[in-house]
């Protein structure tokens, strides 16, 4: 897989970890309350308590992996090559990557006109044979 493709990758990735992580946190997250206008929150189970040290540990994994992540995606940065001679030398090199990739384009043309045209006398010839066979006739 090429530098790019892992670099989309690795932005899919922590785009997954980010929308999980929030989703997670906002999921899990104890009730406020907002204003003294509003009656107390709901207060939690005694089960609830297990389960919060486990939801605490949660987002610290999960924060763990999207720093990871980001490091990854550094690192795929810094692998890249770097762009020699300036926007200038860029350009010309875009230039005459264009004009090989107009000369191969113009080349495999010629190409498929050529197998095109084959492909006509292959058929042709083919219609005859069959037309021999069908007729019971000696070829020519």
């Amino acid at each position: 897989m090429d530098i790019i493709s892992q670099l989309q990758e690795q932005v899919n990735t922590i785009a997954g970890l980010a929308f999980n992580t929030f989703g997670t946190l906002q999921r899990d997250a104890p009730p406020v309350r907002l204003s003294p206008n509003y009656p107390e929150p709901p207060a939690n189970p005694p089960s609830a308590a297990e389960d919060a040290a486990s939801l605490a540990e949660q987002p610290k994994l999960m924060s763990a992996a999207l720093v990871k992540a980001a490091k990854q995606f550094d690192l795929l940065v810094a692998a890249l090559p770097l762009a020699e001679g300036g926007e200038e030398a860029q350009l010309k090199r875009i230039a005459e990557l264009q004009a090989e990739n107009d000369a191969v384009g113009q080349e495999l043309q010629k190409q498929l006109e050529a197998a095109e045209n084959e492909l006509k006398q292959v058929q042709e010839l083919f219609r005859q044979a069959t037309d021999n066979c069908l007729n019971l006739k000696k070829p020519d």
